[in-house]
């Protein structure tokens, strides 16, 4: 039997299972997993079709697990791990909640924090991005161009 090392990458392919879930639901395929102590504590994926609601982004469903499974709304000592770098809105929420670290996938040119201001983040948030970042990548590549192409 194979021993599962918990390491950052076996939760960023917990976060890419959720975001093959959200395409299975056509959904933009973004997936994220929140871990506390080596556990994951909330998995979500993009919902904003689904609930026709712009908002409900995988990062702002998965705060709300966790904060729920915590029993508080601050997410500290925890981790996020997300498919796609997270959105102006989705990097504010992090902020309120206080989450100590963000891991995400692929790098988003067009409509990422990073674009737009790296401060939004709450100060003590330690970022890293690119982790998986070729399957994250290709995942969200593949539906977009799928898109294109139904519309065309």
């Amino acid at each position: 039997m194979a021993i599962e090392i918990l390491n950052d990458e076996y939760f960023m392919k917990m976060a890419l299972q959720e975001a093959r879930l959200a395409l299975a639901k056509n959904e933009v395929p973004v997936g994220a997993v929140i871990v506390h102590d080596k556990k994951i504590i909330a998995r979500a994926h993009n919902l904003t079709e689904t609930l026709n609601d712009v908002t409900a982004h995988a990062e702002m469903q998965a705060f709300t697990a966790a904060a729920d499974f915590i029993g508080g709304k601050y997410l500290h000592d925890c981790t996020l791990y997300v498919t796609l770098e997270p959105c102006f809105m989705c990097a504010g929420a992090s902020a309120w909640a206080q989450i100590s670290e963000i891991k995400f996938g692929a790098h988003d040119q067009k409509k990422g924090f990073k674009k737009i201001s790296k401060e939004i983040l709450h100060p003590k948030t330690k970022v890293a991005g690119g982790l998986l970042e070729k399957e994250c990548s290709n995942l969200i590549s593949s539906f977009f161009s799928k898109k294109r192409n139904q519309t065309s």
